[in-house]
């Protein structure tokens, strides 16, 4: 009896992920090839913070108001760090700008030496669908007991790429798929609220 193993995603490795580049199908800028590990690409921190405001009314998060006045920017100093307190939740952005093609699945990932210290890089947005272009949103957050520094174009994470079965019909940013993020430059507020004004 011969068995027969469903298709899966292939991780891209370090050689077929220059290549993809190579062609144009990958984006990634700025890129310095040191960044390229074996399977992923190594991430920056850009200097543009979304920061929880102290004191705000009603004081609860309402998912089907605008949020965007829930935050408020903040620039990182070039020579000064910024300090992320204990149980703090900031919004953040990668310096890089990345653009996927139609078949290819980007996943983010935290650096383990970040890991061990308590920093967080994103609690549910690690996908990059197919067919994604803009700066990366990063959801930082601190679960160690002390301050973390944070510096503008620090290593922040890395990025691995999974290729598709095939590729796919409606690529993130298509008409009517209610792309909300496609094209941000910076760190962007939860756009939620959205979800309320589509009809069931």
């Amino acid at each position: 009896m011969v068995l027969q193993c469903d298709i899966e995603a292939m991780v891209l490795s370090d050689r077929t992920i220059k290549e993809e580049i190579a062609k144009g199908r990958i984006v990634i800028e700025p890129l310095a090839l040191s960044c390229i590990q074996p399977a992923s690409i190594d991430l920056h921190l850009d200097k543009k913070l979304l920061v929880f405001r102290r004191q705000r009314y009603p004081s609860y998060i309402d998912i089907r108001q605008n949020l965007s006045d829930l935050n408020e920017l903040v620039e990182i100093d070039e020579d000064n760090a910024f300090f992320l307190n204990p149980a703090e939740f900031v919004l953040a952005s990668t310096l890089e700008l990345l653009t996927l093609p139609d078949d290819i699945v980007g996943r983010l990932e935290g650096k383990s030496s970040l890991g061990r210290i308590g920093l967080l890089i994103h609690s549910t947005a690690g996908y990059v669908d197919p067919g994604w272009q803009g700066h990366l949103t990063l959801e930082l957050s601190n679960v160690a007991k002390l301050p973390i520094a944070l510096y503008y174009k620090m290593e922040i994470g890395q990025i691995s790429f999974l290729q598709l079965t095939s590729p796919v019909d409606r690529p993130y940013g298509s008409p009517g798929l209610g792309s909300r993020y496609q094209g941000q430059t910076e760190p962007t507020a939860s756009r939620y609220y959205e979800d309320f004004r589509k009809e069931l």
